[in-house]
Parts: C-alpha cells; structure tokens; sequence
C-alpha cells in the first residue's frame, strides 16, 4: 500500500512527447516542403537555350529544365530532368514529359559520373 500512496502522476507532462504517428508524417512532410525551397535561375534568350539543346542532343546528355511557371506561394517547381528523346514546332519531350519552348526559363546539361567511374575516395 506504501507503494500507492508514493505514486505522483505526473499529468499532461507524460502525454507531451506523445504524437500520432500520421501526425508526425505530415509535419516532417511539411518541414522538408519548406526547407526544399527553389532558387530562381538567369533567364536565358532563345538562342542560349537553342545552343544548349543542340548541343544536349547531339552528345546524348541530360539536361534540367527549370519553367517559368510557379505555384500559389510563388517557389518555382522542381527542375525537368531528363535525356531529350524527341520534339516538335513547340517543344521538346523529356523522357515521357512535354515541354513547350515559350515555358523554359533556364536549361542546363547535367554531367553524371557512371559507378565505374567514382573513385573509392568519394564514397
């Protein structure tokens, strides 16, 4: 019975830690939509873009796309990343995506390290 009467609840402090495991989800969701915020690249002329698809095509290299398009709170969206596989009058189709001439703000070529190729320092 001594055991009983020594026994201090100590309230809402014990239920401070506890979350339901969706709610911790969407708020580590959150968290990471808001830290992984778009930067704005140079906008580039029609020729620089040209240039750059051109030369995309002719080495078979990736290239990413960033559009002039942004959402609600003004963040631009994620780059479109990608080998060029074809294209027409208005615009060039990465990997299974359409995109129109007049939507790209910047395009870059994308270099990628084949496995063989990293050295064991890097890892």
């Amino acid at each position: 019975m001594r055991e009983i009467e020594d026994y201090r609840d100590r309230g809402m402090k014990k239920w401070a830690g506890f979350y339901l495991s969706e709610h911790t989800e969407r708020r580590e969701h959150q968290l990471q939509q808001e830290a992984k915020q778009n930067t704005q690249k140079r906008a580039m002329d029609r020729e620089e873009i040209q240039k750059i698809i051109q030369e995309a095509i002719v080495h078979s290299q990736h290239v990413a796309i960033q559009l002039e398009a942004v959402d609600i709170e003004g963040n631009y969206y994620d780059d479109i990343s990608g080998k060029i596989v074809g294209g027409d009058e208005l615009g060039l189709f990465i990997e299974q995506q359409k995109v129109d001439f007049d939507e790209i703000r910047h395009i870059q070529i994308i270099s990628y390290k084949k496995w063989s190729e990293i050295a064991e320092e890097d890892y």
